[in-house]
């Protein structure tokens, strides 16, 4: 049986989380439909999309929404990981696993389970990050940054999946310069990262997924962003993402 100040604790982070997507995501409070417009820009190493992102939320917000709400758009990140932590009421340091592609081991399983309070198996902790992305992505007007978020709302007609890439030469030298590695370094690093990235999505999707999976494919080295987010505005209104008055 729960004392009281487990259910109130409890109850305390059910708030936080009701309170991050009222704030956050949904300012209005307005009824949750069903399949909310929604972005995903997934991006090979090295190919930023942070900036892409938050320009392009802005210029979409500027538009109607085309069920009437004025719903600005939001884009998210890093977030994905600390909604999760809150649900499950652990660090985020201890779910970021997942994003990195790896796994809990047998071993991992019991001695966490016998020597933390607040123990969350790998199963749980993954089903909760799956359940928050969806309800991010259904809540709509969200662009989503990386964390698997391709694999969300497939089915949804109000839905674009982009993905960002350029040369591996162009990678290497962007992240020696960035990240102060030799460019062997930087290679080997972008392997490791690119291979984390597919392997989420994959688990996420549940096969082996190829490029067919995004709808559009922009590279970094030959276009601007302001280019990109042309593109994505013209294509979003031809989904009926946003209407242009």
């Amino acid at each position: 049986m729960l004392d009281s100040t487990t259910t109130t604790k409890k109850a305390s982070h059910r708030n936080l989380f009701e309170k991050y997507f009222n704030e956050v995501l949904n300012p209005q409070a307005p009824k949750q439909i069903e399949t909310g417009p929604y972005i995903s820009i997934s991006r090979d190493f090295g190919c930023m999309a942070n900036s892409i992102a938050q320009k392009l939320s802005v210029e979409l917000s500027k538009y109607n929404y085309n069920r009437g709400t004025q719903k600005p758009w939001t884009w998210l990140n890093n977030s994905i990981l600390l909604a999760s932590a809150k649900t499950l009421e652990i660090s985020p340091s201890k779910i970021e696993y997942v994003f990195q592609s790896q796994k809990k081991t047998m071993m991992d399983e019991i001695v966490g389970a016998m020597s933390a309070k607040y123990y969350k198996s790998d199963r749980k902790i993954r089903k909760t990050i799956t359940d928050v992305i969806r309800s991010i992505a259904k809540s709509g007007n969200v662009i989503m940054v990386g964390r698997g978020g391709v694999a969300f709302a497939k089915d949804n007609p109000q839905s674009i999946h982009v993905k960002l890439t350029a040369p591996i030469e162009w990678r290497v030298e962007h992240i020696s310069k960035n990240y102060n590695k030799t460019k062997s370094e930087a290679l080997r690093y972008i392997l490791e990262v690119d291979q984390e990235r597919k392997y989420l999505i994959d688990s996420f999707m549940g096969y082996d997924t190829d490029l067919s999976i995004f709808d559009i494919m922009f590279n970094r080295k030959s276009m601007s962003e302001e280019e990109i987010i042309t593109i994505i505005l013209n294509l979003a209104e031809a989904r009926k993402l946003i209407t242009k008055k």
